[in-house]
């Protein structure tokens, strides 16, 4: 989630597309979120793991 959301953001930056920056941003963040709270090894959804 971390890749895509850096390559949306990237692509709304240099295509001057505002959506894609929105969405790259949001999907950056929750990707972030994600990696920190398995990083912690609580689990995300119910899983442990996310494959």
């Amino acid at each position: 989630m971390l890749v895509v959301g850096l390559i949306l953001l990237l692509l709304g930056i240099f295509l001057h597309v505002s959506i894609l920056y929105t969405i790259g941003i949001i999907l950056l963040i929750v990707g972030a979120v994600f990696w920190i709270l398995g990083a912690v090894g609580r689990p995300i959804g119910g899983r442990k793991y996310w494959y």
